[in-house]
């Protein structure tokens, strides 16, 4: 798979180039978008698939922060041979909260990946969304879920989570 990794640094500007040095240094590079009106704020990887042969991760609704010492800690799980598995409840990734993940639809890739678009020059790389439940463990598709919380974690998913979930 090519990638900006290949592209000489002489092509690259000053971000691009400082973009890609973060990949070599650390294997990948966390985004965060903040908020904006009725919009959720949300953090994305850069690397995960040129270095762990794993899935971008995409998460919403998170505290730049805290999104990316998850996203670090899914990158070292990954490493040390947990990758995320799609559709199953996971344990051990938020704190003390489980999660689940999701393959992302490539129709919401140009609004929500635009530095893994540059980086993977196109569309043809993929990306789990991770989500989160609310503090009593319930799940944005259960109908317990704590209302306030809904819709900080858009459903980037072909045709639903709960449609996703592994059964």
């Amino acid at each position: 798979m090519l990638t900006a990794l290949d592209a000489p640094e002489e092509v690259l500007d000053e971000d691009e180039r400082e973009f890609v040095a973060q990949i070599r240094t650390h294997g990948w590079f966390g985004t965060h978008i903040y908020a904006e009106g009725d919009a959720s704020g949300f953090s994305f990887t850069t690397g995960f698939c040129v270095t762990l042969n794993h899935p971008e991760v995409i998460v919403f609704g998170l505290d730049g922060e805290i999104a990316h010492d998850v996203l670090w800690d899914v990158f070292r799980d990954v490493r040390d041979g947990r990758p995320l598995r799609a559709g199953v409840r996971l344990d051990g990734v938020l704190a003390d909260l489980p999660i689940y993940v999701f393959p992302v639809d490539v129709r919401h890739y140009e609004d929500h990946l635009g530095w893994s678009r540059w980086f993977y020059a196109g569309d043809a790389f993929p990306c789990l969304q991770l989500v989160w439940p609310d503090a009593a463990g319930v799940f944005p598709w259960e109908p317990e879920f704590t209302p306030e919380f809904v819709g900080l974690q858009p459903d980037l998913t072909t045709h639903g989570w709960r449609a996703a979930l592994a059964l």
